[in-house]
């Protein structure tokens, strides 16, 4: 007793398929924060998480633009968003942040610089 059928049904799964040409049509890595980027953001939010303010992120990659977006709970929109857009690095700069309502806080072409919009911020003491 023999099962023919088997035998060809192994032969038919033995097809190769190259995968190297679906690689080659794929469009340029979407933009990304860089690690020292990153590094620096993530500082800024474990103050901001410490001192209450802030209680969770969002990292988004896209096409022409990487968007770190802070809420303060995970159903609202987003506080502020820390965008990085190459395409204005020789006008503007690539750094800005933006805050809920879309209003531009700072822009430039320092990050450092960028995220000290988040330190001037005056708060109200109560004596």
């Amino acid at each position: 007793m023999t099962d023919r059928g088997g035998a060809e049904d192994a032969d038919a799964s033995a097809i190769l398929i190259p995968l190297h040409p679906a690689g080659r049509e794929r469009a340029d890595p979407p933009i990304a924060f860089d690690r020292r980027e990153l590094d620096l953001i993530l500082r800024l939010y474990g103050r901001m998480v410490a001192a209450n303010e802030w209680r969770d992120y969002a990292i988004d990659h896209l096409a022409d633009r990487a968007v770190f977006s802070v809420f303060r709970r995970a159903s609202e929109v987003p506080l502020f968003q820390i965008v990085k857009d190459p395409k204005l690095a020789r006008k503007q700069g690539a750094f800005s942040v933006i805050a809920a309502g879309g209003r531009i806080l700072k822009r430039g072409h320092e990050l450092t610089r960028v995220l000290g919009v988040f330190d001037s911020h005056l708060k109200l003491i109560k004596a």
